[in-house]
């Protein structure tokens, strides 16, 4: 399967002003050095705890933010060779590919301007892209509202008289306008009630089949991305710390913080439930990471050459990355 997008050493760095003249005084590490892939047609997880860069890392692929340093390669057109690098280009530049790549964000009123109906949400892509006639966009709006479940008459309502998982449709809605290659979903569904989860996921899961499309599916509730990622993506302190696939990362995890991550995955046979395992100490700090292994403060695995020496992600067997220096000694457990 070919890759759609290919990320490469990627960084964002945020500066720390301080002072009358608002000076540089160090630097936040949101993305320090993030290399992975996505394949066309699939759905890859990404996950960790709140603070660990995943959000910052989605939001330098849509370009919402400008990457300090690194490629992020999409195969798509409008480049001669079939690949282009979207770190390097300017805004003009950008514009055939803001078609390819949309996002769907996590707070979905948030995210909707509360003085546009719906027929002015979903259509302003549109016109943005060049679509003036008012019967076309009328009949494109009416089309996407029927694929993501709600009624055509309500092109005229405002968000504020839906639900939050018919707003979430709406942005759901919003993002298929152009007919996009790769969404970005950026916990998509952690702002809603469990039972609506179900129905948002089952709609991504069946739009992702009637029309080809590729997710990078940002989450940090395991459970979720168990169900509708392919891969997945551990991320700490703005590095990646463990990927492989879904079935291989819950059965047999490689890295402590995965681990720690995993059993805390609710359980519904009572027969198998175990207290999670508590981690000790607080996220590390990205202005200020700790020598060696970023989460060696905090790993009850730690060794000598973790507090002086940082791990570099490295395949496994079967395509298993993991950035450890003990992975292939430690018998892990996992949530299977």
């Amino acid at each position: 399967m070919a890759n759609l997008l290919e990320v490469r050493s990627l960084k964002k760095y945020f500066p720390i002003k301080r002072g009358l003249f608002s000076r540089a005084v160090g630097q936040v590490k949101a993305v320090d050095g993030v290399s992975f892939e996505v394949r066309a047609g699939e759905t890859l997880g990404l996950v960790g705890e709140s603070g660990c860069g995943k959000t910052t890392l989605g939001r330098c692929i849509v370009r919402a933010y400008q990457p300090t340093a690194g490629e992020i390669l999409f195969g798509g057109e409008g480049s001669d060779k079939g690949v282009t690098d979207l770190a390097r280009l300017s805004g003009v530049e950008l514009r055939p590919f803001r078609r390819q790549i949309q996002m769907i964000f996590q707070d979905p009123f948030g995210s909707l301007n509360p003085r546009m109906t719906l027929l002015q949400l979903i259509g302003e892509p549109l016109k943005v892209n060049g679509v003036k006639d008012g019967n076309v966009i009328k009949e494109r709006v009416a089309a996407l509202l029927s694929v993501v479940g709600l009624r055509s008459e309500t092109m005229t309502r405002y968000p504020h008289a839906f639900s939050g998982g018919q707003r979430q449709r709406i942005g759901i809605a919003r993002a298929l306008a152009l007919n996009p290659r790769l969404i970005v979903c950026d916990e998509p569904v952690s702002a809603l009630d469990v039972s609506v989860q179900a129905q948002i996921l089952n709609l991504l899961g069946d739009l992702q089949s009637e029309f080809g499309l590729t997710y990078l599916f940002i989450a940090h509730d395991l459970s979720v991305v168990e169900h509708i990622c392919d891969r997945v993506a551990v991320m700490y302190v703005g590095k990646i710390v463990e990927m492989t696939e879904t079935a291989r990362l819950y059965r047999k995890p490689r890295h402590p913080y995965t681990e720690a991550l995993l059993s805390a995955v609710p359980k519904p046979d009572p027969r198998r439930r175990a207290a999670p395992l508590v981690l000790e100490g607080e996220v590390a700090d990205p202005a200020d990471p700790p020598a060696g292994c970023a989460f060696h403060p905090r790993c009850p695995y730690v060794i000598e050459r973790c507090r002086s020496e940082s791990p570099a992600l490295h395949p496994n067997a079967g395509g298993h990355w993991v950035a450890c220096h003990r992975a292939a000694e430690l018998d892990l457990q996992g949530a299977n």
